[in-house]
């Protein structure tokens, strides 16, 4: 899987950089560095790179920004990688749509392992039994066509947002627990990551619901996870 892989590294620390450029390489990875968020932008324009490692705390343009825009182009994944270590950061990452998030210090081995599960979640075909999991007036969910539209209009999900989606749907009316959601989409070197299922419904729920405050389709149910509502359901429960 490695060896067609093109990973863009954006951080200022050149010691840091210098060190997975020669580890990765040697991996069998193709690695594209830059020195600031400008630059990453435009190497991910230009390079079109299967993945992003990402730092925040850089020169001319910090990786909250950097990931905003991203997202605003691509949906290809992406890994904070950082000093900061605080829980808020953590949550905001994710929520500003990067897949997963590393505290420095850490491993080479550790990073290499958080990207061959995100690259492992993008690249295997979605569960599915059937060409449509779910349609009604609002949503459609076809899982042949790895594709979801609201009203018609195609939505934009990330990989890990349309696998979440998909097992949920694939399950409809049946509770699945946040360690469930974790080993099936995520792996299960991230079962007990509980904050990755609730971000990652916080997403969805904010792209297919009418009303993300109150969802129709991905119900909560309350220390227990997740329900995915069978057709006509609707309820008023939220996070």
């Amino acid at each position: 899987m490695a060896e067609a892989t093109k990973l863009l590294i954006i951080d200022d620390d050149v010691t840091l950089v210098n060190a997975l450029k020669l580890y990765l390489s040697k991996e069998g990875y193709e690695v594209i560095t830059t020195s600031n968020g400008l630059e990453g932008l435009q190497a991910l324009y230009n390079q079109r790179p299967d993945l992003v490692v990402l730092d925040i705390m850089m020169p001319k343009m910090d990786g909250w920004e950097v990931c905003k825009r991203i997202r605003e182009l691509s949906d290809v994944p992406i890994i904070m990688l950082t000093a900061r270590d605080q829980g808020a950061d953590r949550v905001m990452g994710l929520k500003m749509g990067a897949d997963d998030y590393i505290a420095k210090p850490f491993s080479l081995k550790e990073l290499e392992a958080r990207l061959e599960a995100v690259l492992r979640r993008t690249r295997l075909p979605p569960p599915s039994r059937g060409r449509i999991l779910y349609s009604d007036d609002e949503l459609t969910i076809d899982s042949e066509r790895w594709e979801v539209r609201r009203r018609g209009e195609l939505v934009d999900l990330t990989p890990t947002e349309l696998r979440l989606l998909l097992v949920l749907a694939e399950n409809a009316g049946r509770v699945l627990s946040h360690q469930q959601l974790l080993e099936q989409v995520w792996g299960p070197e991230y079962v007990d990551e509980t904050d990755y299922t609730k971000l990652f419904i916080w997403r969805l729920r904010q792209k297919i619901e009418p009303d993300a405050a109150n969802p129709r389709y991905i119900l909560t149910e309350r220390g227990l996870g997740y329900r995915f509502a069978k057709a006509a359901t609707v309820a008023n429960r939220a996070e």
